[in-house]
């Protein structure tokens, strides 16, 4: 079978797909999660990852046997259906700063590059958005140029700040909240992936492309007044 099933407790089923982890395997699984959400009831929230959905049911509306039947009737449609438009966001991020990058020159030193190098591969690649989790709002990202990547801190931060990018072997990284990371943090956007106080808290989303545009400290701190001001919002297209 190209789709697998696992009770997860007894409110939730853990869906799985065959397929190499990549844009096409997550392309699948955002189609099959919009052919839930539009075709089966009592579902309550679908929480994608790399190759699974996590779908939590209202058991006293869809059984278990009910809601796989159903889905498994569905997962042919998600190999030729669509899943929902992308977006394409571009988040400025300044990199110069030491304060805000304090990773920046050790990246450069350990993989034989200059600043001004890593800025232009880190900032000049497009990322796939695969799916939010670890904190509110914060996106696992590929798309990493392959001359960055990198192992991991060996010694992860007890605190890092909220909207620092970061890297860490193929994956990029946007800290949502404060939090421990073993990410190398080349720089920080003043745009919060994650705002409890927003109308819409998270930003991001599974399948959006994003874009990061370098700002040198100047900008970094007039867009940071505008954000708390609510006079900015991201470029998304």
């Amino acid at each position: 079978m190209s789709v697998a099933f696992s009770p997860a407790g007894d409110l939730a089923i853990l869906v799985e797909l065959e397929g190499e982890i990549g844009p096409a395997l997550s392309a699948r699984l955002l189609a099959l999660d919009r052919l839930i959400t539009e075709s089966v009831q009592g579902v309550v929230e679908i929480v994608p990852a790399f190759r699974t959905l996590l779908v939590y049911y209202d058991p006293l509306v869809i059984g278990y046997q009910g809601l796989c039947d159903a889905i498994a009737g569905l997962e042919p449609r998600a190999e030729s259906g669509t899943a929902p438009q992308s977006r394409t966001i571009e988040l400025p991020c300044c990199y110069e700063d030491p304060e805000l990058g304090p990773d920046l020159d050790a990246v450069a030193e350990r993989l034989g590059l200059s600043r001004a190098d890593v800025i232009a591969l880190h900032s000049g690649a497009e990322y796939l958005v695969y799916f939010i989790g670890f904190a509110p709002g914060q996106p696992y990202l590929t798309g990493t140029p392959q001359r960055l990547e990198i192992p991991r801190l060996a010694t992860p931060r007890t605190k890092t700040a909220p909207g620092s990018v970061g890297i860490g072997g193929t994956q990029s990284c946007i800290y949502a909240v404060e939090s421990p990371g073993g990410f190398w943090i080349l720089g920080r956007t003043p745009v919060p992936v994650y705002d409890r106080t927003a109308a819409q808290p998270i930003l991001l989303r599974a399948g959006d492309h994003l874009r990061f545009r370098a700002v040198d400290r100047g900008e970094y701190d007039d867009l940071a007044a505008a954000v708390a001001a609510r006079s900015y919002s991201p470029v998304i297209a």
